[in-house]
């Protein structure tokens, strides 16, 4: 009976499948995790402290709903100073639950029924279902790992229609890690541009950016009114459990979206707001050491996969490896259950990425460098035992393998905790 009572697009919306991969294994202490992205890093002390000081002062009320203006004028700071990017912290910075919740709102003020919305696949599993519960339509354009997992003009020019109202973009990409240059953004401005295109522009990997310097597609001329940034601090800051994320836009379209979110999340989680303000005062130095660390295992990483058989391009931003297991004769579904019962390795089907994922596996690179050199060596032994026709090993742990330490930059991680 209850079940006559929910919407139709929700009793059809397919659960996360990284989320799912999660809970299989969240419990098998043995087991190396490379399915989810979040940092092995323990947020600065002073971070902690800083929030710590302020639940002590009872600082536990609500902000203003666009959030705290000291964090706001930080912010707006934070992105002159290192992206480029100008937005007044008054009226088009909305501090929010996450980065999730920003884009959640954006799609909600901008998207009408039977809108469509291009959204590059291999993609992050949440947009298209945000679409889909915006009452928009999901138009996925497959970007090509010989193209480097880009965007290019050509295939967006091919998906847009009369109905198509925005463009979701993010680079550094989750899943592949690719990037775009400013030359790859030039392009695809142009026809944003010439048909009326709002973007929405998924930045929160962008300080990991290992290839020279992150490009907002915000930041050329005539982009800032029609895109709207999104950003936070789970990736780069190691605060993803803080949920703190901001949206950035113009007046009208910050003023729009401010609405929505007054009546949803009203503000959010003060403490997380400390401590992200705090963040971007003294945690600056943590941040640039913790992508020095990635920088090291993703070249570890990467070699190794290649090395055992598992074609990978390198990436060039986020924390992410995507390589090919197209020639394993396994489906991306099968690789990523047979690889988590037989070696206790989880890692993520390319298929739940959207259509152009198909043939891959996403490797998060975001444990540490022990882990990773554990997970290449029970991933070879299940790729020897493909290729012999028999079954992978039962992943008994090395001995000792659950002692190693490491120093990270940020913290020392016990591997296998």
């Amino acid at each position: 009976m209850s079940s006559e009572w929910i919407r139709q697009d929700v009793r059809e919306l397919p659960p996360s499948g990284i989320r799912a991969f999660f809970e299989q294994c969240a419990d098998d202490k043995d087991l190396i995790q490379l399915g989810v992205g979040e940092p092995d890093f323990r947020v600065p002390e002073s971070v902690r402290k800083a929030c710590i000081s302020a639940l002590n002062r009872g600082e536990t009320g609500y902000s203003s709903n666009a959030g705290l203006p000291e964090l706001r004028r930080e912010i707006a700071g934070y992105l002159s100073a290192g992206l480029g990017l100008h937005y007044d912290p008054s009226a088009e910075i909305i501090v929010t639950t996450g980065s999730s919740e920003a884009l959640d709102i954006a799609l909600r003020t901008i998207i009408s029924p039977g809108d469509e919305v291009i959204i590059p696949s291999p993609g992050y599993v949440a947009y298209a279902p945000m679409v889909t519960l915006s009452g928009g339509s999901v138009i996925p354009v497959e970007v090509k790992g010989e193209e480097g997992f880009k965007l290019t003009a050509e295939a967006l020019r091919r998906s847009i229609t009369p109905r198509t109202k925005a463009l979701i973009v993010n680079y550094p990409n989750n899943p592949t890690g690719a990037v775009m240059t400013r030359r790859d953004w030039e392009p695809i401005a142009k026809l944003a541009a010439k048909h009326n295109l709002i973007v929405i522009s998924d930045e929160v990997y962008a300080e990991l950016t290992y290839s020279g310097r992150h490009y907002s597609i915000a930041s050329l001329p005539g982009m800032k009114e029609r895109t709207i940034v999104i950003s936070g601090f789970s990736k780069a800051f190691a605060m993803t459990g803080w949920r703190v994320g901001y949206s950035c836009a113009s007046g009208e379209l910050s003023s729009a979206m401010l609405k929505i979110h007054q009546y949803t999340a009203m503000c959010a989680p003060v403490p997380g707001q400390i401590a992200a303000f705090e963040s971007l005062r003294s945690g600056l130095e943590a941040k640039d050491r913790m992508k020095a660390a990635f920088d090291a295992r993703r070249t570890l990483f990467v070699e190794g996969l290649n090395a055992i058989g598992l074609a990978c391009h390198m990436p060039d931003g986020a924390f992410y490896t995507f390589p090919s297991v197209a020639g394993t004769g396994l489906t991306s579904e099968q690789f990523a259950l047979r690889l988590l019962s037989e070696a206790g390795v989880a890692v993520v089907p390319g298929s739940v990425f959207g259509p152009g994922g198909e043939g891959h596996v996403r490797c998060s690179y975001a444990a540490s460098s022990g882990q990773l050199a554990e997970a290449l060596r029970r991933i070879g032994r299940f790729m020897a035992s493909l290729s012999s026709g028999g079954h992978a090993f039962r992943y008994p742990a090395e001995p000792g393998a659950g002692g190693n330490r490491e120093e990270t930059g940020a913290r020392v991680v016990t591997v296998g905790t």
